[in-house]
């Protein structure tokens, strides 16, 4: 793979939830293709993962940029994904309903941008790399299978539902594992 997958920061901090899905994400881009910007805390945990940038991504002159924006009326086809030399996914911790933070933060802001999208549904930003790989790698989205929504059992009567759409490998919905010892030990939602 030869396309920079960038990471645009959006969160005030590093939480530990992005902590965990940029660590997945790093299990999915080798880390010579993977860019992080406007990192302002938490570079030291991701300068082991990828490259950083305290500057965001709106200024940094690039070409061949496409903003994977879960509002952008053309879904990403393998064909084109090889002429992106770039590819910008927001960090956001994702609200529910969406609020449409990729449009405003990222795809109004950057000058000669493409926006593509994975479909209409929200992905966490760890599961976006994953199908955005497969598409680059020749695989349509509509090739690909899907689960909307899982829930994690914290005990025998907790659970959380989180209102996803998650790519399915051997029949079952990628989620790290990180993710869900964290879930279940969170001490409140």
């Amino acid at each position: 793979m030869k396309q920079k997958i960038i990471i645009e920061h959006l969160e005030p901090k590093l939480w530990p939830w992005c902590k965990i899905e940029y660590e997945s994400i790093s299990t999915i881009i080798p880390k010579q293709n993977l860019w992080f910007t406007n990192v302002h805390n938490g570079a030291s945990f991701l300068q082991n993962i990828g490259k950083i940038s305290k500057e965001s991504v709106i200024n940094i002159r690039l070409n061949k940029i496409c903003v994977l924006d879960p509002n952008a009326p053309k879904t990403l086809k393998p064909k084109e994904a090889k002429s992106f030399d770039y590819f910008i996914i927001g960090g956001i911790l994702g609200d529910y309903p969406p609020k449409k933070r990729t449009r405003i933060e990222l795809t109004s802001k950057i000058l000669n941008v493409q926006a593509r999208n994975l479909g209409k549904k929200q992905f966490s930003t760890d599961n976006a790399v994953y199908v955005l790989k497969q598409i680059i790698e020749g695989t349509p989205l509509e090739k690909i299978k899907f689960q909307n929504k899982i829930t994690i059992k914290i005990n025998k009567i907790e659970s959380v539902d989180l209102p996803y759409y998650y790519p399915l490998i051997n029949g079952k919905p990628r989620i790290s594992k990180k993710l869900i010892r964290y879930l279940k030990n969170k001490k409140s939602f």
